[in-house]
């Protein structure tokens, strides 16, 4: 109940807020006024932090529904980083237990965190990222955050790399393999090699090789092919590109 009269505050300062603002702009023009735009991100930061601090998993949601809205206009603040950093281990590292039973274990909101995670794409969300695989066990939650690291495209040290293949061999059962885990992979590690003209990780060779010749389904091993045909053209594109500096 308290979580729910919370909230109804929130939304009635909104409703609040929100004819003053289309007042405002109203009278003058259809773009908000830089007074206008702070009172929207105060209220929707205020949605946010409240939401997303909540033992609910509808709440959680919603906050995850505001910040895909501010990501969407550019806003890549601090505060949003941070909770979805926290939302990103909500029921793995972030755990509510009530009488021994974990109570938070969202997968759809780790999910979720994840996809926002490969948006705000900064150094500290690709950070994030490879925490979430070295701490999550459901793959759909891993799925996305190999996306997302596609997405971002960054691998300073391999570390991207090294994240997607471990995760990749992790799941590789021979008698059932995860087709759309092994397929996220693959396009993950084809985006980093675009981004950077290839990679020379061997594990990352290896796994591109058995997924196109494993017990796949067969789009699956078909992108695969594909991966290792385009590494080989990034790869070479980046050595005639180095040399044309050296010249």
């Amino acid at each position: 109940m308290l979580i729910l009269r919370r909230f109804s505050i929130l939304i009635i300062a909104a409703l609040v807020a929100a004819p003053a603002i289309m007042g405002q702009s109203g009278s003058s023009s259809s773009e908000m006024t830089v007074e206008e735009a702070y009172m929207q991100e105060a209220i929707e930061m205020m949605i946010i932090r409240e939401t997303s601090r909540s033992n609910s998993r509808e709440q959680k949601m919603i906050a995850l529904e505001y910040i895909g809205h501010a990501l969407d206009r550019g806003n890549t603040s601090e505060e949003i980083r941070q909770t979805l950093e926290f939302l990103s281990m909500e029921g793995t590292m972030n755990r509510v237990r009530e009488g021994g039973r974990l109570m938070n274990d969202y997968p759809e909101v780790r999910r979720m965190a994840a996809k926002h995670l490969g948006t705000l794409g900064t150094p500290e969300a690709k950070a994030a990222l490879i925490r979430i695989c070295t701490s999550e066990n459901e793959p759909m939650v891993l799925q996305e955050a190999v996306k997302s690291l596609g997405t971002i495209g960054t691998n300073d040290n391999d570390e991207a790399v090294n994240a997607i293949v471990w995760i990749a061999n992790r799941f590789n059962n021979t008698t059932a393999p995860d087709n759309l885990l092994a397929l996220s992979a693959v396009d993950a590690l084809d985006k980093i090699a675009q981004k950077n003209n290839g990679f020379k990780d061997p594990g990352a060779i290896q796994l591109l090789i058995r997924i196109s010749e494993g017990p796949y389904a067969m789009p699956v091993k078909e992108r695969a092919k594909q991966a290792l045909i385009d590494l080989r053209r990034y790869t070479a594109q980046g050595m005639r590109e180095e040399r044309e500096r050296n010249q």
